[in-house]
């Protein structure tokens, strides 16, 4: 039975950041719609919660939002649901020379990164833009506010992922809608975005990165943003700091 409070709906919910971040909104109290490809990934990640807690509704949908017709129909089928927070965290990279690189791979990371993120903050914000308490918060990364070697084509998605997220917080400000669109950017973070960007199943960060976080401490960092006023929410790559501010970008 679907239950009456607020949902948090976490795309790429199956690994990583987005994995996480379930825990860390379970902890809080709040009722989860998991979203990711794997199917016994999420069943698993739903039991595991639901041990610790157990008066939490957590509903699991299996999609690839690599496919464009997919994000509508994921929102359509949550549309029975009061999602007061709604987190596009699903993507993927790839660390390759633009004339080397696998053009079957960039258009699914452009359908995914930029379409289907686009297309759910849109729906998303149609419907709740007005509701109070409502929070958009989208997952760019660090290459989504500078450029990276080998990641020109990520970056740029990315890019687009955080003045579009900022942009929205400026159109939501200036026309006095009550929900808060935020962007997080992590850096180099410990999850499978380095064996899926390489195609490399020994992928290992020790060898490539000095520092990094770990998926929890990212998870906990968008915890603090989801509780803060402030718009974005950037790892600093020189210490691997974490810092909240208002927009960075000029308007």
């Amino acid at each position: 039975m679907r239950n009456s409070q607020g949902y948090v709906c976490i795309t790429g919910a199956s690994s990583g950041i987005g994995l996480e971040t379930a825990k860390a909104f379970a902890k809080l109290g709040n009722n989860l719609i998991l979203v990711a490809r794997r199917q016994q990934r999420l069943e698993k990640l739903r039991e595991e919660i639901l041990v610790n807690f157990p008066e939490l509704d957590i509903v699991v949908k299996s999609r690839d939002l690599s496919i464009a017709e997919n994000a509508v129909k994921l929102y359509d089928d949550l549309k029975p649901y009061p999602i007061m927070t709604w987190i596009n965290n699903a993507g993927f990279g790839n660390y390759d020379s633009v004339a080397h690189q696998d053009l079957e791979k960039i258009e699914k990371i452009i359908h995914l990164n930029i379409e289907a993120l686009t297309v759910l903050s849109s729906l998303y914000v149609r419907d709740y833009q007005d509701s109070d308490d409502a929070q958009l918060i989208n997952i760019s990364s660090r290459g989504g506010y500078m450029l990276v070697s080998n990641a020109v084509t990520y970056c740029a998605t990315k890019f687009y992922v955080s003045a579009f997220t900022e942009g929205l917080a400026l159109e939501m400000k200036n026309n006095q809608h009550k929900l808060q669109a935020k962007v997080l950017a992590p850096a180099a973070t410990q999850t499978e975005f380095g064996k899926v960007a390489t195609n490399s199943s020994t992928y290992d960060y020790n060898q490539h990165f000095k520092q990094y976080h770990t998926a929890k401490e990212m998870a906990d960092f968008l915890i603090q943003l989801y509780q803060s006023d402030s718009v974005v929410g950037l790892v600093d790559v020189k210490d691997f700091s974490f810092h909240l501010s208002p927009p960075l970008f000029h308007h």
